[in-house]
C-alpha cells in the first residue's frame, strides 16, 4: 500500500481487482516531444491531473493487456535518503539500506557489468539480471536522452529501440509508446517486430530517477501487416547521482537497468559459451546501458543543462519540503528510516530447463545476517517511561475483545490477515545520528495493534473513530488509556479504508515527543510523520516500486488529523499524490500474493528526542479486497 510510498513500491492487477475501466483514456495537456522537457514537467508541476487509465501492470507481465485509471496529486514522492554502501560497490545516499538479492557478476562488456541475482532461482521460472555502468553526467542528463524518442538521437545508442513514436503521454509521468525493429541486426532469420509498452517514472527528493516498463497495448496502435507483435522484458530503470570526488566537478551517476529473462540460453552466455542470447531482445535491453554510455560521452554538449531548469528543479524541491519556517528546515540529505527488505521474486512465467530448480527463498532470518555483518546489532526499544506516564500503572490491554473486520492471523500460512512484527525490519537513527548518521534496528513498537478494520467506502471518510461501529467507540474502547487510530485511504473503485488502532496502556507523558506530536499545529505532524514499508513476499517488480525507503506522509500526501478525548486519529489520502496512487494502484494488483510491512514514526530531530523508536507496526498477509466489509452510513 504506499508504500505504498516510495512502499510505497508497488509497487504499486489482479483479476479481483474493482478498478476495471474502460480503454478511454483522456490526452494529455502536453506531449513529452513538444513544449519543455520531461523533467521540468516532471519537477514544476505542483498538483498534475492524470485521470488516464493504469495499466494493469500484474497482467502486463503475463500479457494481459489494458489500463485503468489512476489518480491526482504532487508529482514527486519526497523521499530523502542516507548514505549506505550498494551492491553495486559504491557509497551512495540511496536509501536502500539492505538488498537481499545477492547479485553475482557474470559478464563485463563495453565497461558496463552484467549482474544475475543468484539469492533466488524462483524454481527455474527465469532469473533477474542486471546492466550497471557509471556515466559521466547528471541524473538529470541521462534521463532526458532515455525518455527522448527522437530516431537520429536513439539511433546512437539503442540497437533495439530506435524507431519509437510517442503514443500518448499523461502528466508528465507517463506514457505510452511504439517501436519497431528489424531483427537482422540480431538475426536474419526472422520477420519485421513491432511492440508497445509503458514507461512510468517518478524523480525522488535526492534526484533518483525510477522508471518502469511494461508491455502493454493501445487501441490506436493494433496489429500492423508485415510485423511480428512482440512483448518486450518487464524491466525497471535507476538513474541516481553519484558523489563527486573531491577535487572534482565532474558529474557521475549510476544507471542500473533491471529486468526478468526467461532464455535457457542464458545460462551458456554468461559463462562464456557460444549462445543464440546474443540475438535476444534481453541482450539488447542489457546493452542500452553501454549504450547511453558510449553516447553520452562522445555528445559533451548532452552534460550542459540549463542553469535554469537545475536550480529550479531545487528550489522546487525544496519548498516542497518545507511546511513552515520553524518545523521546515533544510537537512542532511537522509532516507530517516529504511526497511531491511525481505526480497524475493515471483513470475507467472513458464520454467527455463537449464536453470538451477531449487527456489532459495529469501526470508527475515536471512536478513539477520546482514545486518550483523554490519555491526547494527543494537535495538532501539522505546524508553516507555519517557514516552508514557511514569506516575500511572500499566492496564492490562486485552484485544480479545477487541475486533475489527479483518482477522488476526495465528501463523504466517494464515491470509487475507494481519499480525504485528517486532521492529527488526526496520531501520531507526542511533543514539548518536547527529554525529556519526548512525542507524540501528528497530525494537518492539511503543504501542500495541489491537485490530484492523478493512472496510469499503463510496469515497474517503475522514474522522472514521467517531463512527458508531468505530472500535474507539466500543465501551472497551473507552476504557483504553490512548490510540492511535491509522486510517489509510486507498483509492479505488470502490474505495477502500486500512484502518488501524494502535493503543497503550498508560497516558502520554505530557513532555514527550509523542505529547507534543499528538497536540502539535498540523504543520509540526507533517514534518515528523513517517510511514516505512516493506514488501517480504511479492512480484519483484512491485518491490521495486514501493522500494524500502521511508515516506514523510505529510509532505507526500494529504493528512487530516482529528484529535478527541483518549485518541488521535490520522486520515491518509493516497488519492492526493497520482505518483503514491499509482504505486497502491500496483498494489492493489497483486495483493493476494503480497504479504507487506508498515511501520509508522516520529522522526527525531534533537539529541534528547534521540534513539529514534517505532510507534507501531503492521504485516498484510494476502489481504482479499473482496473481503473487505461496507462501511455502514
Amino acid at each position: 500500500m504506499i508504500i505504498m510510498v516510495n512502499f510505497l513500491v508497488s509497487v504499486f492487477w489482479s483479476s479481483e481487482v474493482a478498478c476495471r475501466g474502460s480503454f478511454n483514456m483522456v490526452q494529455a495537456e502536453y506531449e513529452l516531444t513538444s513544449g519543455g522537457s520531461a523533467r521540468d514537467k516532471l519537477n514544476k508541476a505542483g498538483e498534475i491531473n492524470l485521470e488516464g487509465h493504469r495499466p494493469r501492470m500484474r497482467r502486463y507481465a503475463s500479457g494481459l493487456k489494458k489500463f485503468i485509471r489512476i489518480g491526482q496529486g504532487p508529482e514527486t514522492l519526497l523521499r530523502q535518503s542516507s548514505k549506505f554502501c550498494s551492491t553495486d560497490g559504491f557509497e551512495v545516499e540511496s536509501g536502500d539500506a539492505f538488498d537481499p538479492h545477492q547479485w553475482k557478476c557474470v559478464r563485463t562488456m563495453a565497461g558496463i557489468r552484467v549482474f544475475e541475482d543468484v539469492s533466488n532461482r524462483k524454481n527455474g521460472k527465469g532469473v533477474l539480471a542486471k546492466s550497471v555502468g557509471v556515466i559521466d553526467a547528471t541524473a538529470d542528463s541521462v534521463f532526458e536522452v532515455f525518455l527522448n524518442t527522437e530516431q537520429q538521437k536513439r539511433y546512437e545508442w539503442d540497437m533495439l529501440m530506435g524507431d519509437l513514436e510517442l503514443v500518448e503521454s499523461y502528466d508528465g509521468h507517463y506514457d505510452v509508446v511504439y517501436g519497431t525493429y528489424d531483427p537482422k541486426y540480431l538475426t536474419r532469420w526472422h520477420s519485421k517486430r513491432d511492440f508497445v509498452f509503458s514507461r512510468q517514472w517518478f524523480r525522488g527528493q535526492d534526484g533518483t530517477y525510477t522508471i518502469l516498463q511494461f508491455p502493454a497495448i493501445h487501441k490506436k496502435k493494433p496489429p500492423r501487416s508485415g510485423y511480428r507483435r512482440t512483448k518486450i522484458n518487464p524491466s525497471t530503470w535507476e538513474i541516481r547521482n553519484l558523489n563527486t570526488p573531491m577535487g572534482s566537478n565532474r558529474p557521475r551517476c549510476l544507471v542500473t537497468h533491471t529486468l526478468e529473462i526467461h532464455s535457457a540460453s542464458w545460462c551458456r552466455w554468461k559463462n562464456n559459451q557460444t549462445s543464440k542470447f546474443e540475438n535476444s531482445i534481453p541482450y539488447a535491453l542489457l546493452c542500452q546501458v553501454a549504450g547511453l554510455k558510449e553516447y553520452i560521452g562522445a555528445n559533451p554538449a548532452v552534460h550542459q543543462l540549463q542553469q535554469y531548469a537545475t536550480t529550479d528543479v531545487h528550489s522546487k524541491i525544496s519548498e516542497a519540503s518545507m511546511t513552515s519556517a520553524e518545523y521546515g528546515k533544510a537537512e542532511v540529505q537522509d532516507e530517516f528510516y529504511d526497511a531491511i527488505a525481505a526480497e524475493s521474486s515471483t513470475s507467472d512465467e513458464e520454467s527455463d530447463e537449464e536453470l538451477d530448480q531449487q527456489e532459495h527463498k529469501v526470508t527475515l532470518k536471512n536478513i539477520s545476517g546482514a545486518i550483523t555483518t554490519l555491526d547494527l546489532k543494537k535495538t532501539a526499544a522505546p524508553d516507555k517511561s519517557k514516552e508514557l506516564d511514569p506516575d500511572v500503572t500499566p492496564v492490562t490491554i486485552d484485544a480479545s475483545g477487541l475486533h475489527g473486520s479483518l482477522n488476526k492471523g495465528k501463523d504466517d500460512s494464515d491470509t487475507n490477515c494481519w499480525t504485528s512484527p517486532s521492529g527488526k525490519g526496520f531501520m531507526v537513527r542511533g543514539k548518536n545520528y547527529l554525529k556519526d548518521n548512525s542507524k540501528i534496528v528497530g525494537g518492539d513498537p511503543l504501542f500495541k495493534l489491537i485490530a484492523v478494520d478493512w472496510l469499503k467506502v463510496n469515497k474517503p471518510v475522514d474522522k472514521i473513530a467517531l463512527h458508531h461501529k468505530s472500535l474507539v467507540q466500543s465501551e472497551a474502547g473507552k476504557k483504553l488509556p490512548f490510540i492511535l487510530v491509522f486510517n489509510l485511504q486507498v483509492p479505488a473503485k470502490p474505495n477502500y479504508s486500512l484502518v488501524h488502532y494502535f493503543a497503550s496502556d498508560r497516558p502520554i507523558n505530557k513532555d514527550s515527543l509523542l505529547a507534543k506530536f499528538l497536540d502539535g499545529n498540523n504543520a509540526f505532524r507533517d514534518s515528523r510523520f513517517k510511514l516505512i514499508p516493506s514488501i517480504i513476499e511479492g512480484y519483484w517488480m512491485v518491490k521495486r516500486a514501493v522500494g524500502t525507503k521511508a515516506c514523510m506522509m505529510g509532505k507526500a500526501v494529504t493528512c487530516n488529523y482529528f484529535r478527541q478525548d483518549n485518541f488521535l486519529e490520522i486520515d491518509v489520502d493516497i488519492g492526493s499524490s497520482s505518483v503514491a496512487r499509482s504505486v497502491v494502484g500496483l498494489v492493489l494488483g497483486y495483493v493476494t500474493s503480497l504479504v507487506v510491512d508498515l511501520a509508522i514514526l516520529i522522526e527525531a530531530k534533537e539529541e534528547e528526542e534521540l534513539p529514534e523508536y517505532i510507534l507501531g507496526t503492521v504485516r498484510l498477509n494476502r489481504v482479499r479486497l473482496e473481503s473487505a466489509v461496507q462501511l455502514e452510513d
